[in-house]
């Protein structure tokens, strides 16, 4: 398998440890169906309580039936990053150039330069230990042109660049150290601390839970249980967020159904007065076109309630077309009062009788 996908889920895993509310996510269903299916136990989901128990002194007595809360409205695209993190401790990114990454693919590894190579990192780590950070990054850069193939190398070098507040030269160390063996914890442990820097709680968070995971380490579980409660919150506002705007969706497309629906009908209105106002009315031999001169007009006629109501039934269409092609056919329709209540209507506004 792609070690680094099994990185991820590692990750992932130890996120769902650390906080199983996640589980009950809408999105996870999936999941949760899985794991039952193979037998596990999920936790419950977290209960929610209220900081003041058996009532509140601080807020009015309760009443009988309280009012319910008014449905939230619609967040717009700018609404959606609106929300409020404590930033403290966070940090502007820094804009180095890249650093010297050494060259992997290019350089053939001796024993001579592995042995010089950890004898510049003991020489850095000592300069750290002086708190001189140039001299150990300087150190750390020497090591790795000599060996670049050292995943720890890149780490070292990144805690450097965190001590530095350079985060986002951390990051590439620790992105590099990844590439190398994604089974180290100290790269994703100082990646997850840049991240903090950043303010990327979430990037922060999957990071010291899978640091925590491969190695577990006091240093990078307190930092997670700082970022944790943030990077939830950030999750919740954007699932929040996800949910209004699919039920605005949902809402317009209702909508649109709707007003194609409206025009259908209107077309279908239409083309059945199209339809009546150039056949045949009932009558005596029938009156091809329209009503003669002096009797009601195609307008009067679409005015009356019931004939428009008996037009929208097929069975008396067809029959009315029938009588239109030819008015003798109405000999077809006596026994039929739904036809003839309507031939008979038609045959009054004309002033003349129905013909059998």
């Amino acid at each position: 398998m792609d070690p680094r996908k099994v990185s991820e889920l590692k990750g992932f895993v130890q996120l769902c440890e650390s906080n199983p509310g996640i589980l009950h996510l809408p999105e996870m269903s999936f999941f949760r169906t899985w794991l039952l299916e193979m037998g596990a136990t999920i936790p419950p989901p977290p209960k929610t309580q209220d900081t003041c128990q058996g009532g509140c002194p601080c807020g009015p007595p309760p009443t009988a039936s309280s009012p319910p809360e008014p449905e939230p409205p619609l967040l717009s695209e700018s609404e959606e990053s609106e929300i409020e993190i404590d930033k403290e401790g966070v940090i502007e990114p820094d804009t180095d150039e890249p650093q010297d990454m050494g060259e992997v693919d290019n350089t053939e590894v001796t024993e001579e330069m592995m042995e010089q190579a950890n004898e510049k990192k003991i020489e850095a780590i000592n300069a750290l230990g002086e708190g001189d950070l140039q001299k150990a990054l300087d150190l750390f850069t020497e090591a790795i042109r000599l060996n670049p193939c050292v995943a720890i190398m890149y780490a070292k070098r990144a805690s450097v660049y965190i001590q530095m507040q350079k985060p986002n030269a951390a990051i590439r160390d620790c992105d590099r150290a990844i590439s190398i063996n994604p089974d180290s914890a100290q790269p994703y442990k100082w990646r997850g601390k840049a991240h903090r820097l950043l303010g990327h709680w979430e990037d922060a968070a999957k990071d010291l839970a899978i640091a925590c995971k491969l190695d577990y380490d006091e240093d990078a579980s307190a930092m997670l249980k700082e970022v944790q409660p943030k990077a939830n919150k950030i999750m919740e506002h954007r699932r929040k967020y996800e949910r209004k705007r699919e039920e605005k969706e949902v809402k317009e497309k209702q909508e649109r159904i709707k007003k194609a629906r409206e025009e259908h009908a209107r077309a279908q209105r239409e083309e059945e007065a199209r339809q009546f106002g150039g056949g045949y009315f009932p009558g005596p031999a029938g009156f091809p076109g329209g009503a003669p001169p002096g009797m009601p007009g195609l307008g009067d006629l679409l005015k009356d309630p019931e004939l428009l109501n008996a037009m929208k039934d097929p069975e008396v269409m067809a029959a009315f077309q029938d009588v239109a092609q030819n008015p003798a056919n109405i000999a077809k329709y006596q026994n039929n009062p739904k036809i003839m209540a309507l031939v008979t209507k038609l045959s009054a506004k004309f002033g003349a009788s129905p013909q059998p």
